[in-house]
């Protein structure tokens, strides 16, 4: 009988033993992605495309996606939506920087009928004036509210300064809404769609014959050729605040360009990040939060381009305690910089992230996301075995040269709006 009273041994992590999907090449540079071990009768099947908001002409990636399933010259909006639901599936698409991704979700009994409308939708998209019109006007109307807060107003400003003079920096202005056409959304959807699937992802016991068949219905979408991508990206350092007199708040984004999980240093500079702001513990949650009130959260992250990647704080606080926040993020990087983190804080740290990795690869759906994170990279999942390895053999002098290394203030993109 178990006792109790005793709290069981803690186990650090060394290894996790990660589950690869199957790989079926559906071009030279096509390949599907097929993670069959699901326990039960659910299906996703993801749809990639060389899609993304850097092609084309600004807004129209965006205006594409969201039209996807607008109509055919047979079927109305509501007529295909009504019939996934009918179904039990359930669409979803989004769009970014770099691609566009699809996803389906249905009983695996419904997944290939759900599949066949949305290829019929998507293949035979008319794109009717109506609703090409009836899009144009929402997404000018949220531009509009969007543009009366100061979390959208900072993260544009940040977007220009961070990619500058680069096509990821491109904002959309109002005048934007009136210029796109429908012969450019047209030819997007043929280039990009039609012509443009970069890979696709089947989770799910659906059998080989399903996924046979899901390879020759978008397979013909592929795209000839292996897309490039912009690197070398500089981002313009210094501070810039866009100034909104009837703003009660100031949002705040801190941030550099810096690298994705190719570099040597990603992992080692994940664990610096955690401590600095990403877990509800960091430093900076400690401060600016807990001690000095000015923020209900604030965070830190690594995000990650196909070619390079970037840095960013992101809060929002009383426009009265604006330049005092800054000067407490500023104070905790040098903090990082020249004091060495306690044993306790970074053993703290180490046994979180080590949580975290065990609880992102709980289950197929979350083990096939985590492939899907490194795939873009020609990396397999023993990077994670790498990341454990990192976490367990990480010190306080490494912590404090990456902080030197990265974190110069001076080298910081600073926005602020409020």
């Amino acid at each position: 009988m178990i006792n109790r009273a005793i709290a069981p041994e803690l186990q650090t992590i060394k290894h996790i033993d990660f589950l690869k999907p199957k790989i079926f090449d559906i071009s030279p540079n096509v390949h599907l992605y097929w993670n069959a071990d699901v326990p039960n009768d659910t299906s996703r099947v993801d749809l990639y495309f060389d899609a993304g908001t850097i092609l084309g002409t600004i807004g129209v990636a965006s205006f594409v996606n969201g039209l996807l399933l607008s109509g055919t010259k047979t079927h109305t909006s509501i007529e295909i939506n009504e019939s996934i639901d009918a179904l039990g599936g359930f669409f979803e698409s989004g769009v970014s920087n770099e691609n566009a991704v699809i996803s389906v979700y249905a009983l695996k009994e419904n997944m290939m009928p759900v599949l066949r409308i949305i290829r019929d939708a998507i293949h035979g998209a008319s794109f009717p004036e109506h609703e090409v019109d009836e899009l144009l006007n929402d997404r000018k109307q949220k531009f509009l509210v969007n543009m009366e807060k100061v979390s959208f107003l900072a993260q544009r400003a940040f977007q220009q300064r961070l990619f500058s003079e680069s096509i990821y920096g491109r904002v959309s202005d109002l005048k934007d809404f009136d210029s796109i056409s429908r012969s450019e959304i047209v030819a997007f959807h043929d280039e990009y769609y039609l012509n443009g699937l970069s890979k696709m992802v089947v989770v799910g016991d659906l059998g080989q014959d399903a996924v046979d068949h899901i390879i020759d219905l978008f397979g013909d979408w592929s795209h000839a050729h292996q897309p490039t991508f912009e690197k070398n990206i500089h981002n313009l350092r210094g501070t810039a605040h866009i100034v909104k007199d009837d703003a009660v708040q100031s949002a705040i984004r801190v941030g550099r360009m810096l690298f994705n999980k190719t570099h040597p240093d990603y992992l080692d500079f994940n664990i610096l990040n955690t401590i600095l702001g990403d877990y509800f513990g960091s430093r900076l949650m400690s401060n600016i939060r807990e001690d000095k009130g000015y923020t209900y959260g604030i965070g830190t992250m690594m995000a990650e381009l196909h070619a390079s990647g970037y840095f960013l704080i992101a809060t929002e606080v009383g426009k009265d305690v604006r330049e005092a926040t800054l000067a407490e993020i500023q104070k905790e990087i040098d903090i990082l910089q020249n004091e060495l983190v306690p044993e306790d804080e970074l053993e703290l740290v180490k046994n979180y992230l080590l949580g975290q990795l065990l609880k992102s690869a709980d289950g197929p759906y979350s083990m096939t996301d985590l492939y899907l994170s490194v795939e873009p990279y020609n990396m397999d999942m023993d990077f994670y075995n790498k990341a454990i390895e990192s976490i367990n053999n990480i010190t306080a002098e490494r912590i404090q040269e990456l902080a030197k290394k990265y974190l110069n203030w001076d080298d910081m993109t600073i926005v602020s709006a409020g």
